[in-house]
């Protein structure tokens, strides 16, 4: 496993607790960062188990809770170097026509509002100190359109226009903003989709296989990292041959 030097740098990644984002978590840890995981499930973030991570419960659909949650982080900090905006859920998998206009709320709020309300708490911060990486999860769900889940990729379309806008935004502030777009990945989310539609997005992967979360986390791992100083406003594929633009 390469190793990027994060040594010292703080980092928040939002769905930490579980999947990809405790994945993350424990390589950004790995790399030397000092980690808090953001996430809304007290159980999990009891048993996430990473050395010398802080955890904070958050529920990035509120914004007033992000907005604590930053407050508290740089007050024991001084800074934030590393927002990762990991935290998402599926939604139902229905024909648009039958969505329940609550079920389309929920999936937007947390995975497209939450990470606009990540960004807007810690960009401050980062703009203050000159310097940020922030890496958004997305999903090639939010680059094709996968059939009955319209919520889903509506939110993850709106995430890569969203990461897109800030990075250009963030352009001349030493402050890169990109976003992953994966395809299946093995996790708890994965498994909660109905067996139809992972056999849809399974048949579309020509590498014919899930993505693992390590394999998210290295990609993650890179663009923290001050290596990746020329990238912003971009998306990052990671779909085993999926992504067709």
């Amino acid at each position: 496993m390469n190793i990027y030097d994060l040594t010292g740098a703080v980092a928040a990644v939002t769905g930490g607790a579980a999947g990809i984002g405790l994945g993350v978590a424990r390589r950004l840890a790995a790399s030397g960062a000092r980690v808090t995981l953001w996430d809304r499930n007290p159980e999990a973030l009891a048993r996430a188990g990473i050395e010398g991570a802080q955890t904070d419960r958050v529920d990035v659909a509120d914004w007033d809770a992000v907005r604590a949650a930053t407050d508290r982080l740089r007050a024991r900090e001084g800074r934030i170097d590393v927002l990762v905006n990991c935290a998402g859920i599926a939604g139902l998998n229905v024909p648009l026509d039958a969505y329940p206009l609550d079920e389309w709320d929920r999936v937007l709020r947390v995975n497209l509002y939450g990470t606009f309300h990540c960004c807007r708490a810690v960009v401050p911060v980062m703009r203050a100190q000159g310097s940020g990486r922030i890496v958004n999860f997305a999903s090639m769900a939010g680059k094709d359109g996968n059939p009955n889940a319209s919520a889903y990729s509506a939110a993850k379309a709106g995430v890569i226009a969203l990461t897109k806008s800030l990075g250009k935004e963030l352009a001349r502030t030493g402050i890169t903003v990109n976003v992953v777009a994966p395809a299946v990945i093995r996790t708890e989310m994965a498994e909660a989709v109905s067996p139809e539609q992972l056999a849809y997005m399974l048949e579309k992967i020509p590498m014919g296989r899930m993505g693992e979360v390590e394999e998210a986390a290295a990609l993650v791992a890179w663009l923290a990292s001050p290596e990746a100083s020329f990238s912003t406003g971009a998306v990052f594929d990671l779909s085993g041959g999926r992504a067709t633009y």
